[in-house]
C-alpha cells in the first residue's frame, strides 16, 4: 500500500521525537534544492534520499533520509495545527488571484506573510532534525546560516526543459514552456518578496547542476558524494 506524504512527515516527526527523548545526538546533514522548472528537481531529490540511506542505513538512533517538496506546504499547516484547507494559499508565488487578496482583508483567511513565516519556521526545524531534502520554499536562503546544510541549485536549458514538462505532463510544447516560464517567475517572485533573495544568485549555493549534462542519476550521485564530503568537514571543524 502506498504511503502518503502526510503519513511519511508524521512518521519522521515521531521517530525524530523518540529518538531525541532518548539520547543526545550530534547534529545531522540536511539539503536544500532550488531549482529552474522542468530540471528534474522532484526526481533527483528522491534520488538522492534513496541513495544516501542505501550508503548511511538508518539504525534505531537514525531517521532515514525524507524528501519534502510538494508536499512541505501541507506538513506546515500540520506542524503549526492550522486547518488544511489555506494549503490553496500557499503557493510557490507573491500574486494571489483578486478573490483571495479580498478574503484575506476580510480576515477569511491568514494573509500570506504570516503563511511565509510559519513555512520558514517549518523548514528551520526539519533542517535542524537532519537528514531530510527540501526543494524550494526558499529553504536555501531560510538555512543560510546553518552550516551543517547543503545547497543545491538544479538547472537545463530552456528547450531541455519544457520537453522535459511537456512528456512528464503530456502537454503541448507551447502549453509546456507557458507552464516552465510562469513557475520560474513565480518562484523568483517568491524568493524576491519574502526572503529579498535571488534564487538565480549562485553565491546561494555550495553546488550548481545542469541536469541536462548530468542526467538525474549522476546529478544525485554528485550531490550525494558533496553532501557527505561537505557534512565531513563540518564534524572536523567542530572536533
Amino acid at each position: 500500500m502506498r504511503v502518503s506524504s502526510l503519513e511519511k512527515f508524521n512518521r519522521y516527526l515521531q521517530l525524530q521525537a523518540t529518538i531525541q527523548g532518548k539520547v543526545p545526538l550530534r547534529q545531522q546533514p540536511s539539503i536544500t534544492i532550488s531549482r529552474e522548472s522542468g530540471a528534474g528537481a522532484t526526481t533527483v531529490a528522491h534520488m538522492v534520499a534513496d541513495q544516501l540511506n542505501a550508503i548511511v542505513k538508518p539504525v534505531e538512533t537514525e531517521a532515514a533520509w525524507t524528501v519534502f517538496d510538494k508536499n512541505l506546504a501541507r506538513e506546515v499547516l500540520v506542524e503549526h495545527k492550522l486547518p488544511l484547507d489555506l494549503e490553496k494559499f500557499m503557493v510557490e508565488d507573491a500574486l494571489l488571484p483578486v478573490e483571495s487578496i479580498v478574503e484575506e482583508l476580510l480576515g477569511l483567511h491568514p494573509n500570506t506573510e504570516w503563511l511565509a513565516q510559519q513555512t520558514t519556521k517549518t523548514i528551520l526545524r526539519l533542517a535542524s532534525m537532519g537528514r531530510v531534502v527540501m526543494v524550494g520554499r526558499g529553504a536555501e536562503v531560510i538555512t543560510q546560516l546553518l552550516p551543517y546544510v547543503f545547497h543545491v541549485r538544479l538547472v537545463a536549458p530552456l528547450s531541455k526543459r519544457v520537453n522535459q514538462e511537456a512528456e512528464f505532463y503530456g502537454l503541448s510544447p507551447n502549453e509546456a514552456a507557458m507552464k516552465v516560464s510562469e513557475e520560474d517567475q513565480a518562484r523568483h517572485r517568491y524568493l524576491r518578496r519574502y526572503f529579498g533573495a535571488d534564487n538565480d544568485n549562485p553565491l546561494l549555493y555550495h553546488l550548481v547542476i545542469n541536469t541536462a549534462k548530468t542526467g538525474f542519476a549522476d546529478a544525485a550521485e554528485i550531490i550525494v558524494q558533496a553532501t557527505l564530503k561537505h557534512y565531513r568537514e563540518y564534524l572536523h571543524a567542530r572536533a
